[in-house]
């Protein structure tokens, strides 16, 4: 048998028996079903005879014809010419295979960790302060601001290894930090269990193996990238897998009917400038909103200067980013029971507050599943599922984080708008007037006239704002009509949350979830492999 030569992709070459068989353009990788190629077969010696034919490999017919041309042209005989094309075959397919394995995604090995980095991860996850010990370590990792929203996008993140994990969606103007956020938080992940996306074509979802993507994190970095397979997205968030029947030929070219199913849960988390055109798959996320303020964009610069100037500790980093990565690897699989979960209500003016109970639930589990290795594990004498069960500073604890959450979704303006609105009632009130002309605010607050237009559109539809008179041509002068709103949801939204973590303190305690069942997971060795116990 010869030897493919396959230094050029485009120009494949294969010697046999004193036949030099050249394959122009090389072969495509897609479409197993088929091998077309364009060849040219040369006889050298005295005289140089060549013979060139484009067919499929897999082609029987088309092959014997090849046979029978080339051996009456290149002067040899029908057996010699039918094993070189058997060969060459055999060579190109076994090419093929090869370069498809290496397009396939390196899937990261999932690490073993050491006796040392086991006590050190378990260290941390007993800290008596864990959500306060988690955010000082998101600082120190090299995020910088946005302290709320980066420990929300954190333990997001760990509900990926959840029954029923939650999403994340980034949202704010170009230039804000969403892509940056989402990815210094994902740096805090272990490798083998996330899976960055640029683009994707509007079937890739349904190619993966069918468990491929269980349980995995999927990092979107900007959503207008992915706008082709937002319907399988929602799928895989909410019924947790997705399935697709695509007709095929078998090989006796008899069509048949075959169904490709990719398995859930995983854990979603995208960016985009432009909410309301992904509704859909807002609803089903928790939304951030990235903090646009001049000091951030202060806090940015400085640490932009101190990176350019080596002044920032890069290995203390690393080290930090190691560390939150096994402690991450240490989290396994249990229930989690919220006992409180019964007096959970959310403000009258959210708007589809089903999915976002929803959220509010899975949020308050997460903070719960986050503190494993400081619950007790109980028994369900019933079934026999043992679970962990959440304390009412799960609850405080899973509200004040969502407060902003919460408030925005209960804004019938967009986060942009609102932004707009609060400067431009600042802006009046310093000039003791309830009325401007757009014109002057564009000017006073520089903004473009095309975002100002559609703020002021936003706005009058809503009725926060009314045209008082003007035309289009000299423009118009308009009135703000509600000033208190935004302070009235948040004093509603804070006496809400005030009412209900009253009526859970008045709740007994089960001896499962006091102070002293703290602590009480101990990590042994069996056969070799780590396992979670409890103990008394």
């Amino acid at each position: 048998m010869g030897k493919l030569i396959t230094e050029n992709p485009e120009l494949l070459l294969y010697t046999e028996s004193g036949l030099h068989v050249t394959v122009l353009g090389g072969i495509k990788l897609t479409g197993l079903d088929r091998l077309r190629v364009t060849l040219k077969i040369t006889l050298t010696g005295k005289t140089e005879k060549t013979y060139r034919h484009n067919l499929d490999l897999y082609n029987g017919i088309q092959c014997g014809q090849l046979v029978e041309r080339a051996a009456e042209i290149l002067d040899r005989t029908e057996s010699e010419v039918t094993a070189l094309i058997a060969n060459l075959t055999t060579a190109l397919e076994n090419y093929r295979s090869e370069r498809l394995e290496e397009m396939k995604p390196k899937q990261a090995e999932k690490k073993e960790l050491s006796e040392s980095e086991r006590k050190e991860a378990l260290k941390f996850l007993k800290s008596p302060r864990l959500i306060e010990r988690t955010k000082e370590a998101i600082a120190q990792s090299g995020v910088i601001g946005e302290a709320t929203n980066a420990l929300i996008a954190y333990l997001t993140y760990t509900s990926r290894k959840r029954h029923v994990p939650l999403h994340l969606m980034c949202l704010g103007a170009s230039g804000t930090g969403k892509t940056w956020l989402q990815e210094k938080v994902s740096e805090l992940m272990p490798e083998e269990d996330k899976l960055e996306i640029t683009t994707l074509s509007s079937n890739a979802f349904y190619y993966f193996g069918r468990e491929e993507l269980k349980h995995k994190l999927l990092l979107i970095e900007d959503l207008d990238g992915a706008e082709s397979v937002l319907y399988p997205l929602r799928e895989l968030q909410s019924k947790r897998r997705i399935s697709k029947t695509v007709t095929l030929k078998d090989n006796k070219g008899n069509l048949k009917t075959v169904t490709l199913n990719v398995e859930g849960p995983v854990c979603v988390s995208g960016c985009t400038t432009r909410e309301k055109l992904y509704e859909d798959n807002a609803n089903r996320c928790i939304l951030l909103y990235m903090d646009g303020s001049s000091e951030q964009d202060g806090k940015i610069m400085e640490y932009q200067r101190l990176l350019s100037a080596g002044l920032v500790d890069e290995a203390a980093q690393q080290k930090i980013k190691h560390t939150i990565k096994n402690v991450q690897r240490l989290l396994r699989s249990i229930s989690v029971r919220n006992p409180y979960a019964t007096y959970l209500q959310l403000p009258e003016s959210v708007f589809k507050p089903r999915r976002t109970m929803l959220l509010l639930l899975l949020f308050t589990e997460t903070v719960t599943y986050y503190h494993q290795y400081q619950r007790q594990l109980k028994t369900d004498e019933s079934t026999g599922e043992q679970y962990i069960e959440s304390t009412p500073e799960d609850v405080e604890m899973a509200f004040m984080l969502l407060e902003t959450t919460l408030l925005k979704k209960s804004d019938e303006l967009s986060d942009a708008c609102r932004g707009f609105f609060e400067k431009l009632k600042t802006y009046l009130k310093e000039l003791d007037t309830d009325s401007f002309h757009s014109r002057d605010i564009r000017s006073a607050l520089r903004i473009s006239p095309s975002s100002l237009g559609r703020y002021l559109y936003e706005l009058d539809r809503t009725g926060h704002i009314r045209i008082v008179k003007g035309n289009r041509y000299k423009g118009f002068e308009y009135r703000v009509q509600v000033w208190q709103d935004m302070e009235t949801l948040a004093d509603d939204t804070k006496k809400l949350i005030g009412d209900i973590m009253q009526q859970i303190g008045s709740v007994p305690r089960s001896p499962s979830v006091t102070q002293g069942a703290v602590g009480l997971h101990k990590v042994q060795k069996d056969s070799g492999k780590e396992r979670v116990t409890h103990g008394r």
